[in-house]
């Protein structure tokens, strides 16, 4: 089933500050959760293919029922940092919550760039077509403990 809405609207930065400020005048997010150091690692992460070894700090919000996220990528070469490097800061993807992520997987024709398990138990992949002028989309499955910090946030909103 590939009719899905996304859950969720990502931006790179090297400025958490500056894209949550301008998030929050441009969208209207009220409250910022930030998660600095999470470490994605080789044990569950890949990227292009090879085990993954890095860090990000993270920043969540809402913007009515759309999850915001900031990510600064710290140490260790990943999807995030790629996207750094070759176009700057800005619009990275969009995510799409699934039941499956391989089963979501086999339904795309699209290059997997990167895949894991990140702390708490959300498995991902992030998939790509960059010639069709679409850099990431990410497919998570979002286990109920992560949906009860998420439903959280979204609670301060308000």
């Amino acid at each position: 089933m590939l009719a899905q809405t996304p859950v969720q609207i990502a931006w790179v930065t090297r400025d958490l500050d500056a894209t949550e400020g301008a998030l929050t005048s441009l969208l209207g997010a009220k409250k910022w959760v930030r998660m600095p150091g999470v470490h994605f690692g080789p044990e569950t992460c890949t990227y292009r293919g090879e085990p993954a070894d890095f860090v990000a700090d993270i920043s969540l919000s809402y913007a009515g029922a759309t999850q915001l996220e900031v990510i600064a990528p710290g140490p260790g070469a990943s999807v995030y940092t790629e996207f750094l490097d070759a176009c700057g800061p800005g619009l990275h993807h969009v995510c799409v919550e699934v039941d499956d992520v391989a089963a979501a997987l086999s339904e795309r024709d699209a290059e997997v760039v990167a895949r894991g398990v990140m702390p708490g138990g959300m498995e991902f992949a992030y998939v790509s077509a960059p010639a069709a002028g679409v850099p990431y989309l990410e497919l998570a499955h979002i286990p109920d403990e992560i949906k009860s910090f998420f439903d959280y946030i979204k609670r301060e909103q308000k």
